[in-house]
């Protein structure tokens, strides 16, 4: 201080006070530490649920809310969410395709023999338009009461209306669809959000003095199976050597009708030929005649105009001029050089022949 402003009484001021450079860090490390235990703790658990102020709807969920046991109208989709801490609770429901499993159904069949299915496994899905509707009126474990426990009521209200023979073989293939059937016909009446997909019901446990009965039986049966198997295989090789031998003969005789027709055709086309050369001869033949008949006529016709009493005279001499005989005596000259008497014999000689030629053209 100086010396000066105490002589004057002016009050001294002492150094300013100091103040602590790391609460503000402090405070911050603190926080982010508390976010990130907050984040960190299961989901399961139900500190989460009250003190959690950041949570996670997981892929194929989605986020429902109760405030204060109140359910809230609000759904969320898969993702980050923020929530008021100890206020509001949160769950995830699934939205998308899950398998319920229902283990150990027993139930009495009609005939009063108890029988016990191991598993029955139910596919199914929520709307997720219905979610709100379906957990106000059933919660969220609404399967237990529409899938669990309505199984166990279709099995055995099935066991009762049926004898173990059709509950075990006859009608076993029939019971999945029956209890999908069930299931639906009361979710779609009471609970229209879940769909049932589809119901894969296991061979049920019986009692093992009927199991081996069963399984003698069926060996019976499979016997006679076999038996009826081996007999259809029996008639089908009959049937089928039959065939073959009617397929064989019927070659045969389509081999044999087809030989035969080659035959026929044969003979035909030896026979057409044998007519040809028949007409071939016959036309030659008349012409032959036609010919002879022709060179007749024309001779004829040339003889007739040669039969002329000058020429019949001329043939008359050189015959007896040919003639190396010489006949003596007075008759002789008188018969031979009587013009007149030759003349006429010649003429009515030649009209003769005349009315033959005519009557053979005739």
């Amino acid at each position: 201080m100086d010396p000066q402003q105490q002589r004057a009484g002016i009050p001294q001021r002492g150094p300013p006070p100091q103040t602590g450079d790391f609460s503000p860090i402090l405070t911050v490390f603190l926080s982010f530490i508390a976010i990130f235990a907050l984040i960190v703790i299961p989901s399961s658990s139900n500190i989460k649920n009250s003190l959690s102020i950041l949570h996670q709807v997981p892929e194929g969920h989605v986020g429902v809310y109760w405030r204060g046991g109140a359910l809230l109208r609000t759904v969320t989709d898969p993702g980050f969410h923020l929530k008021l801490p100890l206020i509001t609770q949160y769950e995830p429901v699934q939205v998308t395709l899950q398998t319920d499993q229902v283990r150990d159904i027993p139930c009495g069949t009609k005939g009063g023999v108890m029988i016990n299915f191991e598993k029955i496994e139910v596919v199914n899905r929520l709307g997720k338009e219905y979610v709100y509707e379906t957990l106000l009126n059933y919660g969220v474990q609404y399967d237990h009461t529409w899938i669990y426990d309505k199984i166990h009521h279709e099995i055995n209200q099935f066991c009762s209306s049926h004898s173990l023979q059709q509950v075990y073989i006859d009608v076993f293939d029939q019971i999945d669809e029956k209890m999908k059937d069930a299931l639906q016909g009361d979710c779609t009446r009471y609970a229209p959000g879940i769909e049932i997909i589809s119901v894969r019901v296991t061979k049920p446990t019986i009692p093992e003095s009927i199991r081996k009965n069963f399984e003698q039986m069926e060996e019976e049966r499979t016997k006679v199976l076999i038996s009826i198997e081996r007999q259809k295989f029996v008639e089908k090789e009959a049937e089928t050597t039959k065939k073959m031998a009617i397929s064989e003969a019927e070659k045969n005789a389509n081999v044999s009708k087809i030989l035969m027709e080659q035959k026929l055709m044969e003979k035909d086309s030896a026979r057409r030929e044998q007519e040809i050369e028949n007409q071939m001869y016959m036309a030659h033949e008349r012409s032959l005649a036609d010919a002879a008949f022709y060179r007749v006529l024309k001779e004829a016709e040339a003889n007739k105009l040669k039969l002329t009493p000058q020429f019949l005279e001329l043939k008359f001499i050189e015959a007896i001029a040919d003639n190396t005989k010489i006949f003596f005596g007075d008759k002789v000259p008188n018969m031979v050089l009587d013009q007149r008497l030759l003349g006429n014999f010649l003429q009515g000689m030649s009209g003769g022949m005349a009315r033959e030629v005519v009557s053979e053209e005739v």
